[in-house]
């Protein structure tokens, strides 16, 4: 179970997160790809960090919103959505090479992967926009209590996927995300550190209503936002460990 960050987010005179001490603690990392967030002396600062701590980089796409960090949704064509993934993905790409870094997955970000697990028609598109891309890449995914229709998905446009849990979130019984606008949503420490030890031990989350919900999970979600958060990722890599 490996732990999956977003980082990168920061923006000219603009700092955002803690990058170097999240860097430290986790094993994938997923990149701001200029869209929501990021510039070019980020991106490259950010790579860099991953080089010295052996992390896995993922692109991390949006919709084409700065203003609004990628948390709304955008009405595009295919056409439109592949040409916007594969220029945000070559971005990054481009500047992992120059460093001798190669890229292995993509992770949408925000109202994009939002609508992605919500839309199947989507969720194909950006399947096989990832598909179409001339370096092979994964695509990760929510984990839902029923997956077969996105390994439907990705089967057919010849791509693997990764399914993560979010290690914060309150799920429903069906294996969505609670929304964030009802109490409870985001779990304080306890009750994430408490999430993962389940996860981790029995494979399975306790939901919203009480009931348990068995999860696929390649990649577990963390955030590196602030030095309290930083923190978790520490103790929940404890926990990981102590049950290997």
């Amino acid at each position: 179970m490996k732990l999956n960050c977003d980082l990168g987010e920061s923006f000219g005179q603009y700092s955002l997160g803690c990058d170097e001490q999240a860097m430290a603690v986790i094993d994938m990392a997923n990149i701001a790809c200029g869209f929501h967030a990021s510039d070019p002396n980020v991106m490259a600062q950010t790579l860099s960090l991953t080089k010295l701590h052996n992390v896995e980089i993922g692109a991390h796409p949006s919709y084409p919103d700065r203003q609004g960090f990628g948390r709304r949704s955008m009405q595009l064509s295919n056409t439109e959505l592949t040409n916007l993934l594969h220029y945000q993905i070559a971005t990054l790409e481009g500047m992992a090479k120059v460093q001798g870094l190669s890229l292995s997955y993509v992770k949408p970000h925000g109202a994009l992967y939002n609508d992605m697990m919500a839309n199947s028609e989507l969720l194909n598109t950006i399947a096989q926009a990832i598909a179409s891309y001339p370096s092979e890449l994964k695509l990760m995914v929510l984990s839902k209590i029923d997956n077969s229709q996105a390994i439907k998905i990705a089967h057919k446009a010849g791509i693997e996927l990764l399914f993560e849990v979010f290690a914060d979130r309150q799920y429903t019984p069906d294996g969505s995300l609670v929304s964030r606008n009802l109490e409870g949503s985001v779990h304080n420490e306890t009750k994430l550190l408490e999430q993962v030890s389940e996860l981790k031990q029995f494979g399975t989350i306790t939901t919203r209503d009480g009931s348990k919900l068995t999860l696929q999970c390649d990649s577990l979600c963390v955030h590196g936002d602030n030095p309290s958060a930083v923190a978790q990722i520490a103790k929940i890599k404890q926990i990981i460990g102590s049950n290997e």
